[in-house]
């Protein structure tokens, strides 16, 4: 896993870094960035999995960072992972798998959740 390999790497061999980036699922961005954290490197991640269309419309990729709202796909996709609600942003992208789902994200986030993309369904 990559999070024993980065921590080996630190504590085990000495190795300092000033930046990690992340790419890949959001559950191991999320224990990545737990770690950098604990070790104190500054951390960027990549978040494309959430996207959909790309454009901004559809909401579908709206995520908290810090105190700030943000849509990965106009925003970022680059983010500071310290920074990133990751339990949020994993709740979200299952939503939208379901009809129920879209409707309450709509219901929650009124005109911040666009639709319209014709990807997730946020508009029927």
């Amino acid at each position: 896993m990559v999070t024993k390999t980065l921590e080996d790497l630190v504590t085990n061999e000495g190795k300092h870094y000033d930046v990690c980036v992340a790419i890949g699922p959001m559950i191991m961005m999320k224990f990545v960035c737990l770690l950098t954290k604990k070790l104190g490197i500054h951390t960027i991640v990549s978040m494309n999995p959430i996207m959909v269309d790309g454009t901004g419309m559809c909401g579908a990729c709206r995520l908290q960072v810090g105190d700030e709202i943000k849509f990965a796909c106009v925003d970022g996709p680059e983010f500071d992972g310290h920074l990133v609600d990751f339990d949020q942003a994993m709740k979200r992208s299952q939503m939208y798998k379901t009809q129920e789902g879209r409707a309450l994200l709509k219901l929650q986030e009124g005109d911040t959740h666009h639709g319209g993309c014709g990807q997730c369904g946020g508009d029927k």
